[in-house]
């Protein structure tokens, strides 16, 4: 059986996953961490969504993978849309996780510009731990806040800059519609960075796409509610 590719998004990393295990039974997992997060914090950062899918896809190359069902959340959303462009032959299906195909993110708790000065004031550990709280619609009194935050505090100062520079320079809606894969949009409907216009768009503008709404969660569906979560995938992926 053909793996499944979870990429994590911005100040995320594997290991925000775990809850994610029960779905092994089901289907492989691959949980990359991308460079300047998580498992590879010592690793250049990449200020390119197109380049960071560039790297995803070589580092499955090495590993001998293929073919391939594709995740991705928030920008580890983008990072997947700019991979099925690239290598549209190698997915076989994409699931867009509290996303979307604007990096500028309008209607985001913040700009992308108020974000890196933010950071570059704060510090790397304060913004963790901040950016970490609005993706649960509890914050930081969330289960999960405490596990989430500390794989956001492994990201280097450059990390979160080319992060957010990445997010920044980046669109996909013109390739939107080039998408062939059968494609799962989700989408938690307290979502404080997504709002539902992009997810709209998402579900609209993709030829062979559905939608699920998670009622009661924020940014982080597959850590608040995720017997749900994982139930949606397990359906899709099989």
């Amino acid at each position: 059986m053909i793996p499944l590719v979870l990429v994590h998004g911005f100040m995320g990393g594997s290991d925000q996953w775990e809850p994610q295990a029960p779905l092994k039974s089901t289907v492989p997992l691959i949980a990359v961490d991308l460079p300047g997060f998580g498992k590879n914090a010592h690793l250049d950062p990449i200020n390119s969504i197109e380049k960071l899918a560039r790297w995803v896809l070589n580092e499955l190359t090495e590993q001998g993978v293929e073919r391939f069902l594709l995740l991705g959340h928030s920008m580890g959303g983008m990072v997947v849309q700019d991979m099925i462009r690239q290598a549209p032959d190698r997915v076989s299906r994409l699931v867009l996780y509290s996303t979307g195909a604007l990096g500028l993110l309008p209607g985001r708790f913040e700009s992308i510009e108020t974000s890196m000065q933010r950071a570059k004031d704060d510090g790397a550990k304060a913004t963790a731990r901040r950016i970490a709280a609005t993706w649960f619609l509890q914050r930081e009194n969330a289960e999960a806040y405490p596990a989430c935050a500390a794989i956001a505090e492994c990201s280097s100062p450059d990390a979160i800059q080319a992060g957010l520079e990445a997010m920044r320079d980046w669109s996909g809606e013109t390739s939107l519609s080039s998408i062939s894969a059968p494609t799962l949009v989700i989408w938690g409907d307290q979502d404080r960075t997504y709002p539902w216009p992009q997810i709209q768009t998402l579900w609209q503008s993709v030829p062979e796409s559905s939608l699920a709404v998670v009622p009661g969660c924020a940014h982080a569906v597959h850590l608040e509610e995720s017997v749900t979560f994982n139930h949606l995938i397990g359906r899709f992926v099989s």
